[in-house]
C-alpha cells in the first residue's frame, strides 16, 4: 500500500520515473537514483515494480528493493546485472541519465523496519539481499536509537556493495561483519568460508535481548540463516525473511 502523510493509504499506481543520477557499487551493480513526482513515501524494506516498454509495445516488469529511506520524490534502486537477463542488463548498462521508466509502489508491509519500534536490530544479508537491509541501516543511521548490527555474506570483494558506507557504520555505533565465502581481501583476518551459526551468534545479539532480525538473500541462504537464528533461541516471530531468486533478470 502507498503510505501518505497522516497515515492515509492508497493503492499504488504506475508512475513515471526519470533517472537523474547513478553510481556503480561494483562492476556488475548500479544504483539508480530516480525522480518520481508525487512519490508517496516508503518504509525501509519495501520494494517497487519496474516496468519497461519497448517501441513495439512489449512490456517487461521486474521487482527491485528500495535501497534508501524515503527522501521526497527521490527513489534509489540498486540493480545487479543478471547474465542473459531481460531487464537487469538494460538497467545496469543501457539506461541513460534522463531516461524515463515506470515504477509501481511502494509494495510490501511485512519486511519493513520502523525506527519507532524498540529493541536491537540484526540485519543478515546474502549477496544482493543487502539492498533492502542497507535502506534499514541508512534509516537507522539517520536517527540511531537502539543498537544495530549487520552481517553481510558475499562471494568476493568485487561483488561488495556500499563499501564506504559499511566501513563507516562502526563509527556510528553499528557492528558490521563481512563474511566472504569464495575469496577475501588479503588484509581480511577471516578466511573465505560460508557464514556459520557461531558467527551469527558472535556478531549478532543474544536471543535474550529479543532483537528484530531481518534476513534477505537467496532462498538457501535465508533458510540456513533463519534456521541458525531459531537454533540459537531467537523467537520465530522476531525473524523476518525475504527471499529472491531468478526471475529472468
Amino acid at each position: 500500500m502507498g503510505v501518505r502523510a497522516g497515515g492515509r493509504t492508497n493503492p499504488p499506481t504506475w508512475q513515471p520515473a526519470e533517472l537523474v543520477a547513478d553510481r556503480w557499487e561494483n562492476q556488475a551493480t548500479r544504483t539508480l537514483i530516480l525522480d518520481v513526482p508525487g512519490w508517496p513515501g516508503h518504509q525501509p524494506g519495501q520494494h517497487v515494480d519496474v516496468r519497461l516498454t519497448a517501441d513495439d509495445g512489449y512490456q517487461a516488469v521486474r521487482s527491485y528493493s528500495l535501497a534508501a529511506p524515503a527522501d521526497g520524490d527521490r527513489v534509489e534502486l540498486t540493480v545487479q546485472r543478471v547474465p542473459d537477463g531481460e531487464v537487469s542488463p538494460y538497467l545496469a548498462d543501457g539506461l541513460p541519465v534522463g531516461a524515463r521508466i515506470e515504477v509501481l509502489g511502494p509494495i510490501g508491509g511485512y519486511f519493513v523496519w520502523r525506527p519507532d519500534e524498540t529493541g536491537s536490530t540484526l540485519l543478515v544479508a546474502g549477496g544482493v539481499g543487502v539492498v533492502p537491509l542497507m535502506a534499514m541501516a541508512r534509516a537507522w543511521r539517520g536517527a540511531p536509537a537502539e543498537p544495530l548490527r549487520m552481517i553481510y555474506s558475499l562471494r568476493s570483494p568485487d561483488l561488495l556493495c556500499y563499501g564506504d558506507e559499511l566501513a563507516a557504520l562502526p563509527s556510528a555505533g553499528a557492528g558490521v561483519l563481512l563474511a566472504y565465502t569464495r575469496e577475501a581481501p588479503a588484509s581480511e583476518a577471516r578466511r573465505p568460508a560460508r557464514l556459520t551459526s557461531a558467527e551469527i551468534a558472535g556478531h549478532g545479539f543474544a536471543a535474550e535481548e529479543a532483537p528484530r532480525c531481518y534476513v534477505c538473500g537467496p532462498t538457501g541462504f535465508v533458510e540456513a540463516a533463519a534456521s541458525a537464528l531459531i537454533d540459537l533461541g531467537h523467537a520465530p516471530a522476531r525473524i523476518r525473511t525475504e527471499r529472491f531468486g531468478p526471475t529472468g533478470g
